[in-house]
C-alpha cells in the first residue's frame, strides 16, 4: 500500500505544481539525420577529389616520362635532325609566339584555321542532322538516298578537297567545303539512326492523343535522337580540324596546315611537332565546350549506370 501511494504521489507531483512531463525534442533526429547527409556528401566530395587529383598525376606523370624519355633518345640514341626533340619543339613553339611564322603572325594562322573549322562545323553539322532525321523517318526517301549518300562518302577526302581548291581557289570557301563534307557525314549517320532508333510506342501514342507530324517530329523524335546527334558533335568537331588542315595542306595561302606543309618542306621536325601541338590544343578546348553544352542539353536524362566513365 506505501508503495502505491508513492507512485500515485509522484504522478500527480508535475501536475499539481502546474507542469507538464518534458516532451521529447521531435527536431533531434532530423539533426542527426542532417548531419549525416552533409557528413556523408562531405565524404563524397572528398572521395571524389582524391581521385580527380590521383588522375591528374598519373597523367603528369606519364606526359613528363614520355618527354623525357624522348629528349634522352633523341640526345643519345636517334638522329634530332628527323625525330626533334621537346626542347627543339618548345623553342619552335616560343619564336613561333614571340617573334612570329615564316607566314606571319601565329595568331592570324590560328585564326584563319579556327574559323574554317568552326564555319564547316556549323555548316555540316546543321545539314547533318536535317537529312539524318528527314530520311530517318521517312523510309521511301531513304531508299532513293542511301546508294548516292554511300557513293560520296566512299569518295577519299584528299581528291575531295582538291577538287575543292580549283572550285573555290585558295581561299577559305575551299576549306570550309572540305571541313563540311567530313562534318556531315559523322553527324548525319547517327542522327539517320536515332531518328530510326525512335521509341514506336511513344510515336502512336502521341498521334492517338492527337499530335501532328510536326508535333512528334519536335517533342519525341529530335529529343530521342539528341543524344546520338550530341554523341556524334565530339568526334566532329575534331574532323572539321582536319578538313580545315587537309585544305590548307593542299593549297592555302594561310593557315596552320600551310605552316605544317611549309616545314615539312624545309625538314622542320619541331615545326610539324609545334603544329601538331597547337591543333591538339584547339581540339581539346573545343571537346571541352562541347561536353559543357551536352552537359545543359541533356540535363534531363537520367544518368546512366556508367555515366562516369569518360574516354
Amino acid at each position: 500500500m506505501r508503495r502505491e501511494t508513492r507512485t500515485r504521489e509522484a504522478e500527480t507531483a508535475p501536475a499539481a505544481a502546474g507542469r507538464t512531463p518534458a516532451a521529447p525534442d521531435a527536431a533531434a533526429p532530423d539533426r542527426r539525420g542532417d548531419d549525416g547527409d552533409r557528413a556523408a556528401v562531405a565524404r563524397l566530395r572528398t572521395a571524389g577529389l582524391r581521385r580527380a587529383l590521383g588522375i591528374t598525376a598519373v597523367r603528369v606523370a606519364l606526359v613528363a616520362v614520355w618527354l623525357a624519355s624522348w629528349e634522352l633518345a633523341a640526345r643519345t640514341w636517334i638522329d634530332p635532325f628527323y625525330y626533334s626533340m621537346p626542347s627543339k619543339i618548345w623553342e619552335r613553339l616560343v619564336d613561333w609566339f614571340t617573334e612570329g611564322t615564316s607566314q606571319g603572325s601565329i595568331w592570324e594562322q590560328i585564326s584563319v584555321t579556327l574559323q574554317e573549322a568552326v564555319a564547316g562545323f556549323a555548316l555540316g553539322a546543321a545539314g547533318g542532322v536535317v537529312l539524318g532525321i528527314v530520311l530517318g523517318r521517312s523510309r521511301f526517301l531513304s531508299d532513293v538516298c542511301a546508294p548516292f549518300i554511300k557513293a560520296v562518302n566512299a569518295i577519299p577526302r584528299i581528291i575531295l578537297a582538291s577538287l575543292f581548291i580549283i572550285w573555290f581557289g585558295l581561299g577559305m570557301q575551299s576549306k570550309i567545303a572540305t571541313a563540311f563534307v567530313l562534318v556531315f557525314f559523322a553527324v548525319f549517320f547517327n542522327a539517320f539512326q536515332g531518328a530510326r532508333e525512335v521509341d514506336r510506342n511513344l510515336v502512336n501514342n502521341a498521334r492517338i492523343l492527337g499530335a501532328g507530324r510536326t508535333q512528334v517530329l519536335w517533342t519525341i523524335v529530335v529529343p530521342s535522337a539528341a543524344s546520338w546527334i550530341l554523341a556524334s558533335l565530339h568526334s566532329a568537331f575534331g574532323f572539321a580540324i582536319i578538313g580545315a588542315i587537309v585544305g590548307e595542306y593542299t593549297g592555302a595561302d594561310k593557315g596552320l596546315g600551310l605552316l605544317i606543309n611549309h616545314s615539312q618542306g624545309t625538314f622542320d621536325a619541331a615545326g610539324i611537332y609545334a603544329g601538331m601541338i597547337i591543333i591538339t590544343v584547339l581540339a581539346l578546348l573545343a571537346e571541352y565546350l562541347l561536353t559543357l553544352l551536352e552537359g545543359r542539353l541533356l540535363r534531363w536524362r537520367p544518368a546512366a549506370a556508367g555515366h562516369d566513365v569518360q574516354l
